[in-house]
């Protein structure tokens, strides 16, 4: 007897369905990914030419903290997590998540943590206004009332990560098929397996750093507070030891989309499978030696800069070895370019830019010219873009036809492509160049020297915009009335996933699947 999911609300509501959990996280990361971008545009339609236009410089400060928050841990996070509860328990062969009640309460809490962020901006004095990576003083002594509010969302936000994490670390070690061993694992696993540890590694640190705040502002420590005999230079160390490793949280799930993808439509398994798994490991332990590179201009001693730039390059090694294995893998394959294999060849593309423009800032003295210049800027969103949000989109593109049974519209998905691969390097190209020329970030106003350039990010920006408003209309429109896709959708696709139904039924493997 097959169960189907409940009716109505309670379905979503009380579900422990791992695919009703990933359908939820991922509607809920689209809906943020669509307010941040909303945010993003009153920025850069107040940067559209030098003056101020449109809004107040402190409302401008709010919607620069505001966007970042809510890319960073409301659209990108929660879609690697949504995309890790659907495709993990396929791809390894297990009946569910592990810890199927924890999963619904982790996904429960974010919306709660989000509206409670969001409402900061109507409080008295504003929202948050002190940039995403919450400075103090800037964030202590100096911060609207609501940052209590901020506070306490962050905290909620970590929760759920640190939940989320744990169960697929369960899932993973505990779930799979007799006969998959680790080393046979698909890449995304592998990638979800590192990036899970590194979550339950860094978010309490976080947590910490939030706590201290919360301490400085409300019970009269000086943890921060110079006059008090604190150290706001402590709070950057404590902050970038979580910040730094939260960059490769949101780009190493993307490696192990990418590694999925580039071998379907070029034909050819993955070169250098295990290779990839030790680089990405080799990745995320050096994660966490490299954080002190964000605070150069900050008065290191200079053995500590020498070390941050030598271990912070080190990085490029392992990185260049991911890139090597994904166009080895497309050399001389028979290679098509369906939507999702066009978003995954811009991702290796353009993340190699933006590796190239990290290797610059990671040279200690330069970096000196470079630091908070719209440089750094472009530089990261050169990686999280195409990095995360390429990743993510060609990930939709290539297993909705999985999820819903049905197949999205080929010539639509291309326009898709075109419109925000052109928009997005419309918009952060030009940031190069200003950068380079000294533009400060985080100012609503600027030079006229400037202004080109600009006026170009900003028009950029907008196609970008419009490109996902298409993509919302893509998903929809193949979920109501998309052709019907076969049990394969692709022509030859590796992966457990794509030996069940389209679309994938309700509780799949009841009993574990045989690997071969």
């Amino acid at each position: 007897m097959e169960h189907g999911p409940a009716k109505g609300l309670t379905r979503w509501l009380f579900t422990t369905n791992h695919k009703d959990i990933g359908t939820l996280y991922l509607w809920f990361s689209f809906t943020m990914f669509l307010l941040g971008g909303v945010f993003a545009m009153v920025i850069r339609a107040e940067l559209f030419e030098p003056g101020l236009q449109i809004v107040e410089p402190n409302f401008f400060n709010q919607m620069t903290t505001m966007h970042g928050l809510i890319m960073v841990f409301g659209a990108v996070m929660p879609a690697f997590v949504g995309l890790a509860n659907w495709l993990i328990p396929l791809m390894i062969g297990a009946p569910d998540m592990a810890l199927p009640r924890m999963n619904n309460w982790s996904f429960w809490i974010l919306p709660f943590a989000f509206c409670m962020l969001i409402s900061t901006l109507f409080m008295e004095g504003g929202g948050p206004n002190f940039g995403w990576t919450f400075y103090a003083p800037l964030s202590t002594t100096y911060a609207p009332p609501s940052v209590t509010f901020f506070i306490f969302s962050i905290h909620i936000m970590g929760a759920s990560s640190i939940m989320g994490a744990i169960n697929i670390i369960a899932t993973i070690l505990n779930l799979r098929a007799p006969g998959m061993t680790m080393m046979k694992m698909p890449l995304f696993v592998w990638t979800w397996l590192i990036t899970a540890w590194l979550l339950i590694a860094v978010m309490p640190v976080l947590a910490g750093v939030v706590t201290m705040m919360l301490m400085d502002i409300h019970f009269g420590t000086s943890f921060f507070n110079a006059a008090g005999g604190g150290d706001p230079v402590l709070f950057q160390h404590i902050f970038w030891f979580f910040g730094h490793p939260e960059v490769y949280i949101m780009i190493l799930p993307a490696f192990g989309i990418v590694s999925a993808i580039i071998p379907t439509f070029a034909r050819k398994p993955l070169f250098g499978y295990s290779s990839m798994v030790y680089a990405t490991a080799a990745i995320a332990f050096l994660s966490f030696i490299v954080w002190a590179h964000h605070m150069f201009t900050a008065g290191m001693p200079l053995a500590g800069e020498l070390f941050f730039m030598y271990a912070t390059m080190l990085i490029a090694i392992p990185t260049g070895v991911k890139v090597f294995n994904w166009v080895a893998t497309m050399f001389r394959g028979a290679m098509t370019f369906e939507t999702p294999m066009l978003f995954s060849i811009a991702f290796v593309v353009l993340f190699t830019i933006g590796g190239f423009s990290g290797l610059m800032l990671a040279i200690a003295p330069a970096d000196f010219q470079y630091h908070d210049t719209y440089f750094v800027v472009a530089h990261f969103h050169y990686v999280l873009v195409p990095g995360a949000i390429f990743s993510i989109t060609a990930a939709v593109y290539y297993w909705l036809p999985k999820w819903c049974g049905r197949m999205y519209n080929e010539l639509m998905g291309k326009t898709h492509f075109w419109l925000a691969f052109i928009g997005l390097n419309l918009t952060f190209f030009p940031m190069h160049f200003s950068g380079l020329a000294g533009m400060p970030r985080r100012i609503p106003d600027y030079h006229m020297m400037f202004a080109d350039w600009n006026m170009i990010s900003s028009m950029g920006a907008f196609l970008f915009a419009g490109a996902q408003v298409l993509f919302l209309y893509i998903v929809i429109s193949t979920i109501v009335a998309g052709r019907k896709a076969s049990d394969k959708v692709w022509e030859n696709p590796e992966g457990l996933e794509w030996t069940v139904a389209s679309p994938a039924p309700y509780h799949t493997f009841s009993r574990p699947p045989p690997i071969q």
